[in-house]
Formats: C-alpha cells, sequence, structure tokens
C-alpha cells in the first residue's frame, strides 16, 4: 500500500508564492512520475504539474512560467513552487503517483494525497 501525503497549502494574497510538497511512501516502486492536479468545488479535477521516472516536466497552460515543480528522489519527494499566486488558483492541489506515463491525466494516476487548500485572495 502507498500512502501519499501533501504538505504547504495556506492562505496568501495575490502575487504572493507557496510551496507544495508531497511525500509518498509504502510499498512503492522504485521510479515513477509525481504530479499536481487541483481542484474547486463543482469543478473536475484539473492537472497541473507533473514530474516523471526521468526528470522530464509537464505543465498546464494556466501556470507556465509561474509554478516550478522539482523532485528529491531519494526522498520521495515532490516540490510544487507556485509563484505570482492569482485568485483563480484557489483550490485543493492533490498530489499524484503514476507509475506509468506523464502523470497528466487524472485516468493514468495510480495512487492520490488527500488534498491540501491553497485560498489565494485579492
Amino acid at each position: 500500500q502507498v500512502q501519499v501525503v501533501e504538505s504547504g497549502g495556506g492562505s496568501v494574497q495575490a502575487g504572493d508564492s507557496l510551496r507544495l510538497s508531497c511525500v509518498a511512501s509504502g510499498q512503492i516502486r522504485s521510479r515513477y512520475t509525481m504530479g499536481w492536479f487541483r481542484q474547486t468545488p463543482g469543478k473536475e479535477r484539473e492537472f497541473v504539474s507533473s514530474i516523471d521516472r526521468t526528470d522530464n516536466t509537464y505543465y498546464a497552460d494556466h501556470v507556465k512560467g509561474r509554478f516550478t515543480i522539482s523532485r528529491d528522489g531519494a526522498k520521495n519527494t515532490v516540490y510544487l513552487q507556485m509563484n505570482s499566486l492569482k485568485p483563480e488558483d484557489t483550490a485543493n492541489y492533490y498530489c499524484a503517483v503514476a507509475y506509468y506515463g506523464t502523470g497528466t491525466t487524472t485516468n493514468g494516476v495510480d495512487d492520490w494525497g488527500k488534498g491540501t487548500l491553497v485560498t489565494v485572495s485579492s
């Protein structure tokens, strides 16, 4: 069984920065993709960013240039540095683990965290 735990959410002002962290533990394979999705009430969960087993990175268009994903493989940890936050970035952010592929779709995710809330006020 795999445990995925996010941290780092909070309430900030527009233009501020936050860094989310996610740790995967348990019976996890040696190489895998990790990433982030987000969701607001009444909307589908949407892709934000991912980093695959060879450290290629992927970003949704609406966060390119503002968000940066990175990982510490030794610690099974992925980070999402979010800069220049906007009110529309307000959402629950979910960490995702995918054993195959780029982890850019919800169907490709094998394990989910429970989410961390990010609130950006104007």
